[in-house]
């Protein structure tokens, strides 16, 4: 018998309500997967409900370093993670060994880590910034020379606002943010003269440079819907259109898709998470994330520094 996606949902809900289970998805989550969680943001808004939660289980929708966070700061719960598939290149480009050497090398340089990384790399940061609070924190730190892990393009973003530190990048990035190109937004610009254009700072810097606004996941959506503008293009994932329809349906919002260049921006690897594997941890309690106890230790403090700043 074929179960529809509205029975998935409710066996998962009943589920959450007997095992005490709190479901986490990030915003470039697949819309169903967004109805049925508890709570729904970017990177800090998620960090800080694992850390807040008083739920036994915690099913985190998003790529594996989230859920791997989500288990840093909450060492006794258990953490599950629905694909264990779902990675990002972008943390995987960060190595300890790439990092200790640049240590080495920089004595006096502070570590930034941006939280798209494994704990691995967490744990030998001294702190951890996202997207949205990467400014605020590297502006408090009292070093003048910050290496920056993985993002370059956030780094590069970063360092544009704080000129007085110098800033060594890892040559990392995300591929869907990178690949969106400033020609293409400015050719949409062209279709839509009154439009405002609103894109991260994981793109690639001539993209970032002719942007209106450059924010983190929630900060884009912040801005898009409450704009003076009428149109916005969005320069990031695409799963956020969901969340800003939501909040302001009378707007218009526009997703880069011309196929002469690179097509909507689209994380594959965070729509490998669906409601049929979410039922499924709940079910079986399988895809548990296992990290290493003093690895959670070293990589707890740098998550603890940030966002006891933020």
């Amino acid at each position: 018998m074929v179960i529809t996606e509205k029975q998935v949902a409710e066996k998962i809900n009943k589920l959450k309500k007997e095992k005490n289970a709190v479901i986490l998805a990030h915003y470039y989550q697949r819309p169903e997967i967004q109805d049925i969680a508890d709570y729904i943001g970017d990177s800090l808004e998620l960090s800080r409900k694992a850390q807040q939660t008083d739920a036994d289980i915690i099913v985190f929708c998003g790529v594996r370093f989230m859920a791997e966070t989500a288990k840093i700061l909450n060492p006794d719960k258990k953490v599950l993670h629905p694909n264990p598939e779902s990675g990002c290149p972008m943390a995987d480009m960060a190595t300890v060994e790439g990092v200790l050497r640049l240590k080495k090398e920089h004595p006096d340089a502070v570590v930034v880590s941006y939280i798209n990384t494994n704990a691995d790399v967490k744990a030998v940061s001294d702190i951890i910034v996202t997207s949205r609070n990467a400014v605020k924190v590297v502006k408090s730190l009292h070093a003048k020379k910050i290496i920056f892990v993985p993002d370059q393009f956030l780094g590069s973003f970063v360092a544009k606002q704080i000129p007085e530190k110098e800033f060594i990048l890892w040559k990392g990035f995300c591929p869907p943010h990178f690949n969106l190109s400033a020609k293409e937004l400015l050719a949409l610009k062209e279709k839509y003269p009154d439009a405002k254009i609103a894109v991260h700072p994981e793109c690639n810097t001539d993209t970032a440079e002719i942007a209106d606004f450059v924010g983190s996941t929630t900060q884009i959506i912040e801005y898009a819907t409450t704009c003076e503008a009428d149109t916005v293009i969005i320069g990031t994932e695409v799963g956020i259109e969901y969340a800003l329809k939501k909040k302001n349906p009378n707007k218009k919002y526009i997703f880069p898709q011309a196929a002469e260049y690179c097509g909507v921006v689209h994380c594959c690897d965070m729509k490998k998470n669906t409601l049929d594997k979410v039922l499924q941890v709940l079910e079986e309690e399988n895809n548990e994330i296992i990290l290493d106890k003093e690895l959670m230790e070293k990589a707890r403090i740098p998550l603890e520094k940030m966002l006891s700043i933020s």
